[in-house]
């Protein structure tokens, strides 16, 4: 009798437990290769350290998979059918993506596998790297939701199904050595790259649960907070109280689904409930912008809210050397400063920081949001588009749920608010490490001289912000 054989087209997906897609590529064939395509437009658009996190997490998975994963470089309509022709795949399957690139890319795909003589492959979508799959979601008359509070009751209300049962042992696993450079076989294997460069944390499936575990029980060396103390410290950044679990979620190292069923369980527990809560809403809110940008794809790079498109915005000689003087965390702000550098350092920013340094960068220095944008996703490792998008849009006033366009964070009184003891600062700006306490933040007593002045005068570009805003909301 012979065998047949599918493809598993891993992307954001890279783990070998609770993935879908794996089990239906064992359900569909006797045996399964595994493959992940470097495609120059996604190597192109991501910064180094987030190239270095998948790599490290494509290492790892070839590991589990002991050396069993082929590795090609291309386009993946090109690519994807040549391999499925090169194993006689009946079946081709992957996690489903819904960002405006991963449609249209599987889309030209689908259409190659179809046109393949002898009847064409069939490409299977099984899951997402979502809780809730984007879209499915929707208010009763079946319209998408534009406000998080009644998406965020749905969403829990809907719920997610249960971890799937999946592992390295789920599939009788192919060797790229057979398909490469075999017969007629055009398929070129390539090297998993390296990347010089640090992480702040570890990369790969492996990672995931043990920093998951260890901020779910309060246990490990990176931070004595957990889940427990999350709704009351998670906006200090001062107290590393932040889980770092965005990155493992953007690369697929562990699936939301896994995370909540641990949550769920938490917030039976009373000590746990407010933190398990407080977190599980942050995983919601994940899901909810993954469904903005799947029933808005303009609004990966333009205004949600096109009603924005007419504000004014500073884009001249003098609007790009204050966007390089935010960058490189110069502008005089300390809790600015330090979160820029925190970023340039560790390709990873606080997300209440993240809040305040993009309020100073479109409302202080009235520079596009998508410049600011384009600086994280370059910088990030746990860059996603639709979460990075659309939370500068909501500090920018132009996205759903968008802040009111009244509100101007001050960086000096939010660094004092989140920043109290002055630790977080004194970390990342080294100018500033002499000064005791909270009054790094205002610096009352005169600065450093290696520390720069303010680079404008936040009350007086509060007021012009207002102004411009005012135009746009007819107010």
């Amino acid at each position: 009798m012979s065998s047949s054989t599918s493809l598993l087209w891993l992307r954001r997906d890279l783990r070998l437990a609770d993935l879908p897609s794996l089990l239906a590529a064992a359900d569909a064939a006797d045996r399964v290769l595994a493959c992940f395509v470097l495609d120059p437009w996604l190597v192109k658009t991501a910064g180094d350290r987030r190239l270095k996190f998948l790599y490290d997490s494509l290492r790892e998975l070839d590991d589990k998979l002991d050396g069993r994963l082929l590795v090609v470089r291309g386009k993946p309509e090109n690519q994807i059918p040549k391999i499925a022709k090169a194993v006689d795949a009946n079946s081709v399957h992957i996690s489903a993506d819904h960002a405006p690139y991963g449609v249209a890319r599987d889309k030209r795909v689908e259409e190659e596998l179809g046109g393949i003589t002898g009847g064409g492959i069939e490409l299977h979508s099984t899951g997402s790297s979502f809780a809730v799959t984007p879209g499915r979601v929707t208010k009763n008359d079946g319209e998408p939701y534009k406000v998080f509070t009644p998406y965020f009751r749905a969403w829990r209300e809907h719920g997610w199904h249960s971890p799937a049962r999946s592992s390295a042992t789920s599939a009788d696993w192919i060797d790229p050595k057979d398909v490469v450079g075999t017969g007629s076989s055009d398929v070129h294997a390539v090297d998993i790259p390296d990347i010089d460069v640090e992480l702040s944390i570890p990369a790969g499936e492996d990672a995931a649960s043990k920093r998951w575990k260890q901020f779910r029980q309060g246990a490990g060396d990176y931070s004595e907070h957990s889940v427990e103390d999350y709704d009351d410290a998670r906006n200090r950044p001062d107290l590393d109280a932040s889980s770092r679990m965005s990155a493992y979620l953007k690369f697929g190292n562990i699936h939301p689904r896994t995370m909540l069923a641990d949550l769920t369980e938490l917030e039976k527990d009373p000590d746990h409930k407010e933190g398990a809560t407080a977190y599980l809403r942050e995983l919601g809110f994940r899901d909810f912008y993954a469904s903005v940008l799947r029933e808005w794809p303009h609004s990966a790079w333009h205004n949600w809210n096109r009603s924005f498109d007419t504000i004014e915005v500073d884009e001249d000689k003098g609007a790009h050397e204050a966007f390089d003087t935010w960058k490189a965390g110069k502008t005089g702000f300390p809790i600015v400063d330090a979160g820029m550098r925190q970023l340039s350092e560790s390709g990873f920013m606080h997300n209440r920081v993240r809040m305040i340094v993009a309020s100073f960068l479109v409302k202080d220095l009235h520079v596009p949001w998508q410049w600011g944008a384009r600086w994280f996703l370059d910088q990030l490792i746990d860059g996603d588009l639709a979460s990075n998008q659309h939370g500068w849009q909501w500090t920018a006033g132009c996205g759903t749920d968008a802040s009111p366009y009244f509100r101007v964070f001050n960086p000096t009184t939010q660094g004092l608010k989140f920043d109290p003891s002055g630790d977080y600062v004194r970390r990342w700006v080294p100018e500033l490490a002499d000064v005791e306490g909270k009054a790094v933040h205002e610096l009352k007593d005169g600065r450093p001289s290696d520390y720069p002045e303010p680079m404008v005068d936040h009350k007086a570009e509060r007021e012009e912000a207002l102004r411009r805003y005012g135009q746009v909301s007819g107010k």
